[in-house]
């Protein structure tokens, strides 16, 4: 016979936790490819006339589910290594620590990378969106247009750059048992080479065909 195997209620709140920060992960970075692989490529070949039609019916809603996406993948991200931290006894130094274990170590470059792409949608792609969105509605161009397009438009690459080391990261906390340079180094050459290939190459062209 099989022995009763018992679960702590701490244990079920980590892994309702870490079920809740893939689904709402899959939410942001599944839009933010939509907006980087799809969208993109599609808002260039609008013109005035149907920006004003389209914009302001899709990204309104599309910019909630990224943002709030955003929002509950940061939290419940920080709270679960938070929590693992607690219920294995360890620190940012001691043993099993942030810091000195190769899961803490992984997974602090992916929260730091995280934390980054969470900053820049809720402090920069999503103020600049609500004055383009509201612009748009209105049918304007102020002089500042161009440079909010340009700020968002940056933030937003360099969060789909950094989606991949970090989704990279997160895989590695629990399967890859090191931590060094050369894995980090290869991973970020990987990695940049990846969506550069999809955002520049790949991006523009596929489905124009079909």
């Amino acid at each position: 016979m099989s022995e009763a195997v018992s679960v702590d209620g701490f244990t079920v709140f980590l892994f309702v936790l870490r079920w809740l920060h893939f689904i709402f992960g899959i939410v942001w970075i599944g839009l933010l490819y939509f907006f980087n692989f799809v969208n993109g490529p599609f808002a260039k070949t609008m013109d005035a006339a149907t920006k004003k039609l389209v914009v302001p019916q899709l990204m309104p809603r599309a910019l909630w589910w990224f943002r709030w996406g955003a929002m509950i993948t940061f939290i419940t991200g920080w709270l679960y290594i938070t929590g693992k931290l607690h219920l294995n006894g360890a620190g940012l130094t001691g043993e099993g620590g942030l810091l000195t274990s190769v899961w803490g170590q992984w997974i602090s470059l992916g929260a730091l990378m995280g934390t980054l792409m969470w900053f820049n949608v809720w402090f920069i792609i999503w103020p600049a969106q609500k004055k383009l969105i509201t612009w748009t509605k209105k049918g304007e161009a102020p002089p500042e247009t161009a440079g909010l397009t340009r700020r968002a438009f940056l933030a937003s690459r360099i969060n789909t750059y950094l989606s991949v080391p970090l989704l990279f990261c997160m895989g590695a906390a629990s399967h890859l048992p090191v931590f060094n340079g050369v894995t980090v180094l290869v991973m970020a050459v990987a990695s940049g080479a990846l969506v550069w290939h999809l955002v520049g190459k790949v991006a523009g062209k596929v489905g124009s065909n079909f």
